[in-house]
């Protein structure tokens, strides 16, 4: 259950939002709905979300699986959901989408595939995890422009993930079983 109610007041931009949302999606995104009670935090993500979409330096499919991987590492099942519908609609081989929460045991993936992911990983994990081997690897395969957006997208997923997750956001039915496996907690240090 979502811990921010999602009716906010109905300003002119969540009609707007809702209209669009509809319109694009068959439904109503619960993120924008819950950052609509503070519209200039919904009309900035909007931007900073249309502007995300024009990157295009990165293979689609390889984008798909970093931010899934991302998603599925923080736990939130609203972005696997949706991240899945949107890339099942776009034509991306169901059985990839699948298998991304558990991707080391798939025979799915190319080996550029399994780098992508992770790195996702990596990145995702809390310290970041990124080593230099696994780095320069990716950015001798994909190139410095590529790199740089799989970095930007996994980091911008990190955003969505995490704020969808600690709104209590949760699958909205894109994909009719979002399949996150329980994950362990980790020990928490000392410090925290």
């Amino acid at each position: 259950m979502a811990r921010i109610s999602l009716t906010p007041r109905r300003s002119l931009l969540l009609r707007f939002t809702d209209w669009y949302s509809k319109r694009t999606y068959g439904k109503v995104l619960d993120p924008a709905r819950a950052l609509a009670h503070n519209p200039r935090v919904l009309w900035s993500d909007l931007r900073f979300e249309l502007s995300v979409a024009k990157w295009k330096h990165l293979d689609a499919d390889l984008k798909a699986l970093a931010v899934m991987a991302s998603a599925a590492s923080i736990g939130c099942s609203w972005c696997m959901d949706f991240g899945h519908w949107e890339s099942q609609e776009r034509g991306m081989d169901v059985r990839k989408l699948r298998d991304v929460p558990v991707w080391r045991d798939s025979d799915v993936y190319t080996r550029l595939e399994r780098d992508v992911m992770e790195y996702a990983e990596a990145m995702t994990a809390n310290p970041p995890e990124v080593g230099d081997e696994q780095a320069e690897r990716l950015l001798t395969t994909l190139g410095e422009a590529a790199f740089v957006e799989l970095t930007a997208i996994v980091a911008v997923e990190n955003l969505r993930s995490r704020m969808n997750s600690a709104l209590g956001l949760t699958s909205q039915g894109f994909k009719d079983n979002c399949e996150i496996p329980v994950r362990e907690a980790r020990p928490r240090s000392a410090s925290a």
